[in-house]
């Protein structure tokens, strides 16, 4: 083996660890998540285990992340996301982040005419939303609110709290979100303007 591989490998352990750690995760717990023995952790943490895909794979799938971040792959890979659209009760979603876990960002496409005559149905679940109309009005539910988003506009809320989406009238509408884990919210920086009337 070359030494540039042998410095990869001998860097896996100590990242694994890292990682680990900074998830406050167990050996124990990992182990019944991956199906990987204690043991087998152990040695592979501290370098006496070389890490193979058999390992890596339950790994990354474990803590959401890309298997390149456990090798620590090269810093110059390809920062380009190819989004693979799906769609969702009539609504394409486009997603454009590749990272699993952590905040995620989505184009969304509704169709002209999609939900005409829907009763909208709010559901809640974990995490914080962001929300920015690119194109058309977006109708939002949101607890016992509904309102419009026009172009421009944004919105960010709790996903506890019931919510719906849905055209606010006969044509189509692009927006992008912004998901996050419960309690990571999105940090905007502004710079500041001095021809700003509305400055403090």
């Amino acid at each position: 083996m070359s030494d540039d591989v042998d410095a990869v490998l001998a860097a896996v352990g100590p990242r694994l660890r890292e990682l680990r750690r900074r998830r406050g995760v167990t050996l124990t717990a990992l182990s019944a998540t991956t199906g990987i023995p204690v043991s087998t952790l152990s040695r592979l943490e501290s370098g006496q285990r070389k890490p193979g895909l058999e390992l890596l794979l339950p790994l990354a799938r474990a803590y959401q992340v890309p298997i390149e971040e456990l090798v620590g792959a090269p810093a110059e890979l390809d920062p380009r996301v190819y989004p693979r659209p799906f769609t969702r009760n009539g609504m394409t979603v486009v997603p454009l982040t590749r990272k699993p876990g952590g905040l995620q960002a989505f184009k969304h496409l509704l169709p002209a005419g999609l939900t005409d005559g829907r009763e909208p149905d709010p559901r809640s679940h974990e995490g914080y939303h962001w929300l920015y109309v690119l194109k058309g009005r977006l109708r939002v539910v949101l607890g016992d609110k509904d309102f419009v988003l026009r172009e421009g506009e944004a919105a960010e809320f709790d996903t506890h709290l019931p919510h719906w989406f849905g055209n606010a009238d006969e044509r189509a509408v692009e927006f992008l979100s912004i998901l996050g884990p419960q309690g990571e919210r999105v940090h905007v920086r502004a710079a500041f303007r001095p021809d700003d009337p509305d400055r403090l």
